[in-house]
């Protein structure tokens, strides 16, 4: 199966190379992606910067790909790869048990995988997934959360063979001045409606960290699908 990749950067990229990325992005090194050419456009441009939207074709059979949106998993997997490589702020000691209890029971083992699939942690999404382990968000509102702003899914690929497959078809300017605006259009909407939701009374079958590890709940629990 052959799909069209979309990145957006700084450069015109017509060689991405294995190792070549930064290790502490969502899904540890690899070459962030997405299927869709605008999420791309927005990706590529800064306040002050203009970019390019490069595209690739890969071709999938024969890859392992890991699929964090398949029925197996819930978003708490998701969390967990997101502790396992970036930062969080973990002053509060709920956040820390929560931490270590999402990665003794919700570890994914992704070492063998060619290919991850999975939502995007830009800056108010990593806030929303912050706030879950600090308490102030059910699980509920996490989910909900993640799809607001229609942020869509990273297409990560990640080994050498991978990268192997990676074949540049173009790059194709992008303006700030157009591409910024949608950026900046879409969080802002996102903080506003995480924020209205947030701002909502808590309903009686709302889960919360604190429940989780009192109760010791576990990838199997029907709560969290």
């Amino acid at each position: 199966m052959k799909k069209t990749l979309y990145h957006g950067s700084e450069q015109r990229l017509e060689h991405p190379y294995y190792g070549g990325g930064k290790a502490y992005n969502d899904y540890g090194m690899g070459f962030y992606c997405t299927e869709h050419k605008a999420m791309a456009g927005e990706w590529a441009v800064g306040q002050t910067h203009d970019g390019y939207i490069n595209a690739y074709e890969i071709e999938c059979d024969g890859l392992k790909l890991l699929n964090l949106n398949a029925n197996e998993f819930c978003i708490l997997h998701w969390l967990t790869i997101l502790l396992e490589n970036r930062t969080f702020d973990l002053t509060y000691a709920l956040a820390r048990e929560a931490r270590d209890y999402l990665l003794k029971n919700f570890t994914v083992d992704y070492a063998g995988t060619d290919i991850i699939v999975g939502y995007r942690a830009d800056d108010s999404y990593f806030a929303f997934a912050q706030d879950f382990l600090s308490g102030a968000i059910s699980y509920r509102q996490l989910c909900h959360a993640m799809r607001l702003g229609k942020l869509g899914n990273q297409f990560v690929p990640k080994s050498p063979l991978a990268f192997e497959r990676l074949r540049f078809v173009m790059a194709e300017p992008a303006r700030r001045e157009e591409w910024y605006f949608l950026r900046s259009r879409r969080d802002t909407s996102a903080r506003q409606e995480y924020f209205a939701s947030r701002s909502q009374r808590r309903r009686p079958d709302d889960l919360f960290i604190i429940q989780l590890l009192d109760e010791g709940v576990l990838p199997d629990d029907p709560r969290l699908r």
